[in-house]
């Protein structure tokens, strides 16, 4: 802090040294204008910095402003203390911990020079002159524990010649100009001299020489071994420092096996029978989430804590690990469920915890956020089940850190942007539009950079506003939507049936203007699109830009960059871009990133996730992502548009089927939320199961028709029969899996998923030849027809009147070689959910085609896709409570 001359030369001395000896040493400079809490800060990224092995902090700290230089020295974090100053270090060698420890540098090089000269420490009577923290008292403790019999003196020691004529070793650190006379000395004395003093001296240049805190010339006559000064105790000082630097790098290289974390798990204590999902979390005490981010190697200034069990990632840790080697890729799928599901979640989160907990590789689950509508509605919540949660499931399963919440403000504000313009072009003139749009401030008018963007969208290259003609200014002023055209709805993350259809504008103020328009739930935005697909802030800003929001009455595309709202999108989406750090119930770290809907979009979590997840996991590590529904919707645009916008390659797949599911695709009876299974889902039955897995041997094609190696979970429940999970595991490899396991870690945690993760290491070792189903380069309706003939078992499909409308008008605004994105229903590889196991030889209806242009895709339409769900007669918020004293949450599940 400053710039000190003393502090400078000391500095460089220990910076040539370094280099000298092949260290990596830098010098962080502080202005004379640091505060206490900038050095601070200053201070724990570098304790944060697994790269840095230690670091001193040079004193005195030259700053004009006031700074407690003891809670600076005690900041060093103690394992990276090694000038050995900090209380905790102190108090170690004060106690005789040695080898816990560091030692000051001047004191260990002043012991350094004492052993040197081979006489033994122990027995020896020795004496202390000085005791101050950084060498006197620090001194008197090495030598005590050295088996000496140690006397401190001091400025008021009324015997001093007497007690330094005691001496068998001296060590002087007075700060007082040859303070210790050569008479006091015993003869035979070993001498270490640690003061710098400035004399006045005429006979030099300067006019000052440098003394020590003994009288040199008598001194040396008296004592076996004294140093000089300078050169004597100085280098020893910078040598020791060198030394402790590498003694903690050693020490962190045997704590922190290269690659490895250092996690601390959970220990799950099961009980049967597995009581609720809730009950189970808050029975589970998460690690403090500071602890799980330094466990997995990020920086103190990379995360921004959310309490204490939730925390933001900074995309800046992509940018410092680079260079660092990608771990293993793993997608979670699923058979056609059933509306109650077949474990996904569950399943992603055992995986983990088994690969972690139980088999101790460096591991991150990646997950979507849910929505809060279904958590109040019938579904709720997301977080796994049983002893496979990811916690706290409350602050899951409500406003994490509020990424929803950030974009249904950003997709309304898109909103109210498309009809306040639509209101203002008519009811004003052109000039009335543009004094209004480029007004003048302080008599300057001055477009905004994204209005000179909108100017050479236009072919207008002018920066003047008024060298506009009057063919510009029109060009400029009107978007002149069409309001028949408008895509873009308002949205909320609640379940409401009655904001399916309503009629805005019905004020008077609104001056006659009103129209049919909707809600959607918030995770239907294209804005939820765009930040699962984004892979970093700049690109999220270009593809809000892109988002098309209508037509104009030319038929040419409006977006959000013509509304000019793209940079306050990018202001109200700037946090919501970082990941979110939680932990699985035994303590694995999990990512929870954006929630897309798998039917209307992807359906997977965010990409931005997977790309850190899988850079701090290293090479030997694995990342595990789940993507939504069926293998047929949330696998397949997981490969054909998240791998392709991402880059990444998966190496296994995991394909969960159950019993339950696989009977009903052999012909079961229905199974609905809410109501009791039937009995052919609680008894065994054989056939029914073998006829089901149909849809099985289907999903299992599907995988490997990209070329990646797939795994079965069959997740088992307590009415399954030893015989029924035998045949699922039997009839799965014969369809073509690499392997396929039985599953219990529902009731087992990651002890029940040993065998599936032993699986998925050796199935990540097989050859992976991982391509694309098609070539974007295609025409729309041929991509569209490759994934209902490969993926669902069609024989054709056959577009209605207002999809070939869509098709030729996205094709001529330039969006025809955008992924294929098909909404269509889960609970069926076809368009009838009706139709079970794996139907064939059916026509593949396409109503619709609407375009997510800047999440990137479009989206065609089978059958119709509700996208606000609504509340049932019995929503699950019945059963939703806070407990009034202890503050938790009860019901959630």
């Amino acid at each position: 802090v400053g710039n000190r001359d003393d502090s400078n030369l000391y500095i460089n001395m220990k910076l040539k040294a370094a280099a000298e000896i092949g260290i990596s040493a830098n010098h962080i400079k502080l202005p004379n204008t640091a505060t206490e809490a900038d050095v601070l800060k200053c201070i724990a990224s570098l304790n944060g910095d697994p790269a840095v092995h230690g670091f001193i902090v040079q004193l005195p700290l030259d700053s004009d402003k006031p700074i407690n230089t003891e809670k600076i020295t005690n900041a060093v974090a103690p394992e990276k203390d090694v000038d050995g100053l900090s209380s905790i270090n102190a108090g170690k060698l004060s106690r005789g911990d040695l080898g816990d420890c560091f030692i000051p540098c001047t004191p260990k090089g002043c012991m350094e020079l004492i052993r040197q000269t081979g006489v033994q420490v122990a027995g020896k009577r020795a004496v202390v002159v000085g005791r101050s923290k950084i060498v006197g008292a620090p001194m008197h403790d090495l030598l005590l524990w050295n088996h000496a019999t140690v006397t401190t003196c001091h400025s008021k020691t009324s015997t001093l010649a007497e007690e330094v004529g005691k001496a068998d070793i001296l060590v002087v650190a007075a700060g007082k100009a040859e303070m210790v006379k050569g008479e006091w000395i015993k003869p035979g004395a070993i001498v270490i001299d640690c003061g710098i003093n400035h004399v006045p001296d005429s006979t030099k240049a300067s006019g000052k020489r440098v003394v020590g805190d003994v009288a040199y010339s008598a001194a040396k006559e008296k004592a076996s071994y004294i140093t000089p000064v300078p050169g004597g105790v100085g280098p020893m000082t910078v040598a020791m420092l060198m030394q402790s630097t590498v003694e903690s790098a050693q020490r962190f290289l045997e704590k922190f096996k290269p690659g490895k974390w250092n996690i601390q798990y959970n220990q799950l204590t099961l009980k049967m029978p597995v009581p609720s999902d809730i009950e189970i979390s808050q029975s589970c005490i998460p690690k403090p989430i500071d602890q799980v981010a330094k466990e997995v190697g990020l920086l103190p200034d990379e995360v921004e804590l959310y309490g204490q069990t939730k925390a933001k990632v900074h995309l800046s840790v992509l940018k410092r690990l680079k260079n660092q080697p990608d771990g293993k890729y793993v997608v979670v799928t699923g058979i056609t469920p059933t509306p109650l599901g077949e474990g996904k979640s569950t399943t992603t989160v055992g995986l983990v915890q088994a690969l972690g907990a139980h088999l101790h590789q460096n591991v991150f689950a990646c997950v979507r956020q849910p929505s809060q509508g279904p958590t109040f509605g019938i579904k709720g919540g997301a977080a796994g089940g049983g002893y496979c949660q990811v916690i706290p499931m409350e602050e899951f399963n409500l406003h994490l850190t509020g990424d929803i919440h950030a974009i249904t403000a950003a997709n309304n504000l898109v909103a109210a942007a498309v009809d306040a313009r639509i209101f203002h072009e008519l009811t004003q003139t052109d000039q009335a539009l543009y004094s209004r749009l480029v007004p003048s401030v302080n008599g300057v008018r001055k477009f905004s950079d994204i209005q000179i963007r909108r100017l050479q969208k236009l072919g207008i290259n002018k920066t003047d506003p008024m060298a506009l003609t009057k063919e510009e200014i029109n060009l400029f002023v009107r978007l002149d939507i069409d309001p028949g055209t408008i895509t873009w709805q308002r949205v909320l993350d609640t379940n409401d049936r009655f904001l399916r259809k309503i009629t805005i504008g019905q004020s008077p103020t609104e001056k006659g203007f009103s129209r049919t328009a909707q809600f959607d739930i918030t995770v239907s935005s294209e804005i939820m699109a765009v930040l699962a697909l984004s892979d970093g802030l700049e690109d999220m800003k270009k593809r809000l830009g892109r988002m098309v929001v209508a037509s104009s009455k030319r038929g040419e595309p409006v977006t959000a960059d013509d509304l000019g709202v793209t940079g306050a999108l990018a202001v109200l989406m700037k946090d919501a871009v970082k990941p979110n750090l939680m932990q699985t119930l035994e303590g694995t770290p999990v990512f929870v990133h954006a929630g897309p809907f798998a039917n209307i979009a992807h359906g997977n979590s965010s990409v931005l996730a997977d790309k850190i997840a899988l850079k701090l996991v290293g090479k030997e590590g694995f990342v595990v992502t789940e993507a939504g529904f069926g293998a047929d919707i949330g696998m397949e645009k997981f490969f054909n548009i998240k791998c392709r916008y991402s880059g990444l390659r998966p190496h296994v797949v995991v394909l969960v089927a159950t019993v339950r599911a696989l009977k009903m695709h052999g012909g079961g009876p229905a199974v609905t939320a809410g109501v009791p299974l039937p009995k052919e889902y609680m008894e065994e039955n054989l056939q029914l199961l073998a006829k089901g897995c149909s849809n099985l041997n289907k999903q299992i094609q599907n995988a490997r028709l990209f070329g990646v190696p797939v795994v079965v979970a069959v997740n088992a429940f307590k009415t399954d029969t030893k015989a029924e999970l035998a045949l699922v595991v039997q009839l799965a490899k014969e369809a073509g899996a690499f392997d396929a396991v039985e599953c219990t870690h529902w009731a087992e945690g990651g002890k029940g998923a040993i065998a599936l993760a032993q699986a998925v290491q050796r199935a990540s070792q097989a050859p992976s030849n991982f391509r694309f189903l098609y070539n974007v380069e295609l025409p729309v309706i041929d991509k569209i027809r490759l994934i209902a003939q490969q993926i669902y078992g069609a024989s054709d499909i056959e577009l209605l009147p207002e999809a070939l409308e869509k098709v030729a008008l996205y094709t001529k605004q330039g969006f025809g070689n955008l992924p294929i994105c098909m909404a269509k229903t889960h609970l069926s590889l076809s368009h009838d959910p009706e139709q079970k196991g794996a139907p064939t030889g059916f026509i593949l209806p396409i109503r619709d085609i609407r375009a997510s242009v800047g999440a990137g895709f479009l989206y065609p339409l089978v059958g119709t896709m509700s996208t606000m769900p609504g509340l049932p007669t019995r929503p699950c918020f019945y059963d939703i409570d806070l407990d009034p004293v202890s503050g938790e949450v009860i019901g959630l599940f």
